[in-house]
This record gives structure tokens, C-alpha cells and sequence, in this order.
């Protein structure tokens, strides 16, 4: 998952001089507040951290209300989806016009009708609207399905995503990975097909080629029995 990774960060936390006796309290609560927020610093929208190493000598900053400047080594994992990567998530509404996702629970994602591929098609079915493909009958996107989609762009500010099903290999998860695999096991099939005969012409004209060397020395002894005969 490109759009998931973990970075190994060195950052400066600054607490209120009241809070000395409690710092690593006030870290955590400090660092707790970027959860599920945008952070320009990290370039990503901050899922978790865990710090490696605290430094216990905190420096006071001068200033009218003075802060202490704790310096900490945390690994924090990001969440930063780029335009044109794949990403992936859970279908909460469909309508006529879009379809609506939401990514890892809390970023919202829409695909709107024009960057759904002319292969589905919106049908009700059910009393419930789904996308089915005109190509493939069990390719079907409906509420709760997890689908993968392409990114066009990320509001950073309300982590808003805006999706595409434009290439072939987005839509459902589910369907995807199992035709890959389908796809996957006939290309094995078709390769083993092709190679057998290779195989059996090359045993075939290993096994001419040894009767073709026998008719040569059976000639020979031939040739050699009728000169011996000859001279007697």
C-alpha cells in the first residue's frame, strides 16, 4: 500500500512550563492532538506514533509566556494518498451520478459519473442501486463493496478524496483479484501447452537422430562385411 508508510521523525514538542513535572504525559497528549489531521511537516495525515526516545532535558524558551522545547524520535505511520495511485476503500452510497467511499473509516471519497467507465452501468436490483459491468455479469459494485479506485486529488484540509474507476484495473476488490488470478493460471496453462510440444519435437528429433546414426553404422558394417568377403 503506497498510500500507507511509516516515517521515522525527529520533532520538537513544546508543553506549558506547568506541566514539568509531567512531561511525558503532555507529550503524548501533545502528540495525540495531530492524530487524524493533515501535517505539512510530516506530509501526511498522521494514524499513529510510537516514540523511540524522549529527551529528558527539556529547554525553556524565552518569551512573555515561556514554553519547554522537548526533543523526541517517534516512528509515525502516515497516511498520504498521491494523484494517479491506487487506493482503496468501502462503498457507503450509490447514486446515479457518484459513488461514495469511505477510506480506512474516516476519509470520505467520491467517484462521480464521469470518471465511472462507460462499462457499468447503474440498475436497481433488489430495491438497491449497484453499478454492474456490461462485460462481466458478476463484476458488481454495490453498498459494502470494497473497490479499488484511482486518485485524482486530496483536499488536504477536509481529507476529501475525488476517485476514478476510469482504468481497467480498478473496481471490485473481490472481482479484481480473483480474474487475476484466473488470468494468472491460463497464461501457466497456455505457457505449459506451448512448451510440451516443444519438448516432444525436441525428443522427437533426439530419437531420429539416434536412428539416423544407426542406419549410418549398420551401413558401415555392411560395407566392411561385403570387402572382407571380397578379398577372401
Amino acid at each position: 500500500m503506497e498510500w500507507l508508510k511509516v516515517s521515522k521523525a525527529n520533532l520538537t514538542v513544546y508543553i506549558h512550563p506547568s506541566k514539568s513535572n509531567q512531561v511525558s504525559k503532555a507529550v503524548l497528549r501533545e502528540l495525540s492532538s495531530l492524530l487524524f489531521t493533515f501535517s505539512e511537516i510530516v506530509g501526511g495525515v498522521v494514524l499513529a506514533y510510537d516514540v523511540n526516545s524522549l529527551d529528558t532535558c527539556a529547554k525553556i524558551l524565552p518569551g512573555v509566556h515561556p514554553y519547554l522545547g522537548v526533543k523526541l524520535k517517534a516512528n509515525l505511520l502516515l497516511f498520504c494518498p498521491k494523484p494517479n495511485t491506487l487506493l482503496e476503500g468501502k462503498v457507503v452510497k450509490l447514486t446515479q451520478e457518484s459513488i461514495h467511499v469511505v477510506v480506512l473509516g474516516f476519509s470520505a471519497a467520491i467517484i462521480t459519473e464521469k470518471d465511472i467507465r462507460e462499462e457499468f452501468v447503474c440498475k436497481t436490483k433488489k430495491g438497491q442501486e449497484v453499478y454492474a459491468s456490461r462485460s462481466n455479469k458478476r463484476h458488481v459494485i454495490k453498498v459494502g463493496t470494497m473497490i479499488r479506485f484511482l486518485v485524482k486529488s486530496f483536499d488536504e484540509e477536509i481529507l476529501h478524496i475525488c476517485g476514478s474507476l476510469i482504468p481497467d484495473h480498478t473496481g471490485s476488490i473481490y472481482w479484481l483479484d480473483k480474474n487475476l488470478e484466473v488470468v494468472s493460471h491460463a497464461d501457466r496453462s497456455e505457457k505449459k501447452k506451448r512448451i510440451e510440444p516443444e519438448r516432444i519435437m525436441l525428443e522427437q528429433g533426439a530419437v531420429d537422430g539416434e536412428l539416423s546414426n544407426l542406419d549410418i553404422v549398420q551401413k558401415r558394417t555392411n560395407a566392411k562385411r561385403q570387402k572382407h568377403w571380397e578379398e577372401s
